[in-house]
Order: structure tokens, then sequence, then C-alpha cells
């Protein structure tokens, strides 16, 4: 079983990618869809969140994610107390996911689609890195156009995230996503049968 760790920055088209991977087939875990569990009302971490930044959990037990995020955006120190609450708690149920995956088809390919691997999560436990790369401005551009985002917002955003530097560094693959749609789906596809080839014999030895 191949477990591929697929990431990219904000708008970087790797979404495009995760879906691509599974319509050929790929079990694909998205860490944000875990976050977002972990953090349903009631939940330990969810509590734990609560105890550790005021006025974020409402009467309800639900999160506030927009008075969570304003706590945190631009804030280290309260990014990295949110981060060692939340990310241990995705580690555990990625792995859980993995196993789950592997005992129901011991051939599956597995991707994990994490946003945050170069600030989070090293290389180790992976077969392959996927980097979805497109430049910075690109991704400015396209938080402009297909999220109505300000251009000093959509910068903000990126520079909160890893450096495209620091994101190819741990790629074994770069998918490059700053062309046409059919440029990145041919890329996707060209991996997808890296993975279920001679290549996926290679890294499952």
């Amino acid at each position: 079983m191949p477990l591929v760790a697929l990431t990219g920055g904000i708008a970087s088209g790797k979404s495009t990618i995760a879906r691509r991977l599974a319509d050929r087939g790929a079990v694909v875990i998205d860490a944000d869809a875990l976050v977002r569990e972990l953090q349903q009302p009631g939940t330990e971490v969810t509590r734990a969140i609560g105890e550790a930044f005021s006025g974020v959990v409402r009467d309800d037990g639900s999160l506030d994610r927009a008075a969570l995020g304003s706590v945190v955006f631009g804030d280290p120190d309260a990014l990295a107390r949110l981060n060692a609450i939340v990310h241990p708690a995705v580690r555990a149920e990625s792995q859980r996911r993995f196993a789950e995956a592997l005992a129901a088809d011991p051939r599956a390919v597995v991707v994990y689609d994490v946003p945050l691997l170069a600030e989070a999560r090293g290389t180790g436990e992976w077969d392959l890195v996927v980097v979805a790369h497109a430049p910075a401005g690109v991704r400015e551009e396209r938080l402009v156009a297909e999220r109505g985002m300000t251009h000093a917002d959509a910068r903000a955003r990126i520079a909160n995230q890893a450096s495209d530097a620091e994101r190819l560094a741990v790629a074994d693959v770069v998918i490059d996503t700053a062309g046409t749609l059919d440029d990145t789906l041919r890329q996707a596809d060209d991996l997808w049968e890296r993975l279920t080839g001679s290549a996926a014999q290679r890294l499952e030895q």
C-alpha cells in the first residue's frame, strides 16, 4: 500500500489533484475534514480549545471558527498553542484511517491530502511526498479572482503558510499547477500511473 502525502499552499490546486486521484481509485483522506470532525461540539479537542482560548466556543458547544481565527492569525504563540492541541489528535486519527484503509485493501493507494505537511508533519512516514506547486503570485491572483479576497488579504494568507521553498524541499514529486487545468490533470494521471505501475511495486519493497 503506497502511502502518499499530497500537500500544497492555499490556492495551489491541491484539491483538484486529490479529486483526480480519487476518481482514479485512490483512497483520499482529507486532513481538513478530519480537523472539522475532531472539532465538533463536545469533542475532547473542542473542549481543550475552549479552555485554552476564551470566547471561541459558543453556548451550544460549537467552535466559533471566525473568533478562533481572529485570535491566532498573526500571533505565533497563540497559533503554536492551538497546533499543540489539534495536530496530535489529527495525527492519531489519520493513522487510524491509514490502518483502516490497509485492512480493507492491502493494495490500496492511500493519499493523505494535508495542507500543513511542511509546517506540522515530517516526511518520514510517507512513501512519496507530492507537492502541488504554483508561484505565490499565481496563487494570490486565484484567491482574488475565485474567492473574492483583496490582494492584501491574499498575500497575508499566503505569508502565514510555509514558503514555496520549504514545501519544495520536502517534495519527491512536484506537480506544476500554474498552467491549465488539463496540464494539472495530465500530471495527476502520470502520478497515478507511477503509483499503480512498476514504481508502486518498488515503493512497497
